[in-house]
């Protein structure tokens, strides 16, 4: 069983081999090992940080983006309002002014039937007026062929006139 257990100087010196590795690994390696995982814990805080500000950024533009597309839609609903209210009033207007039109051309073609009522009242009134005149002419020839018919009328007319004035 000798071959299982060591000897004192084996292990003497394994602890001396090991003390020296440890005090160069302590002295020399271990600052850099650690200066290493600082950096990189460094290194990571810092692509954590800037994640974090890239997030943040990010909502901020989804943010705005979502504002600017409600302004847009606001705006282009404003404008549709806008502009069905621009064509009510643009129809409004031109029934109004084809009302007026028409208005002036019912006012125009009234006056221009009464002129022409006018005209032909007056028209008539000469017609009427000169075959009344034939008819009392011709009436009054027949009557005045003799002379006794005569005298009465002009009798009659003279008495007329005198008690006029």
């Amino acid at each position: 069983m000798k071959l299982f257990t060591p000897d004192f100087g084996l292990i003497f010196w394994m602890f001396v081999a090991f003390g020296v590795l440890f005090v160069i690994l302590w002295k020399f390696a271990w600052p850099v090992i650690l200066k290493s995982v600082d950096s990189r814990a460094d290194l990571i805080d810092k692509g954590v940080e800037y994640a974090q500000n890239a997030k943040e950024q990010l909502d901020k533009a989804q943010a705005t983006a979502d504002e600017l597309i409600k302004n847009a839609q606001r705006k282009q609903a404003d404008m549709l309002r806008e502009a069905d209210k621009l064509k009510s009033q643009i129809i409004d207007e031109a029934r109004s002014a084809a009302q007026a039109e028409a208005q002036k051309v019912m006012d125009a073609a009234k006056a221009s039937i009464a002129q022409q009522q006018k005209e032909a009242e007056q028209a008539l009134r000469s017609s009427v007026g000169s075959i009344a005149l034939d008819i009392a002419q011709k009436v009054v020839q027949q009557r005045m062929a003799d002379d006794k018919a005569q005298q009465q009328l002009v009798d009659k007319l003279l008495t007329e006139i005198e008690s006029q004035n």
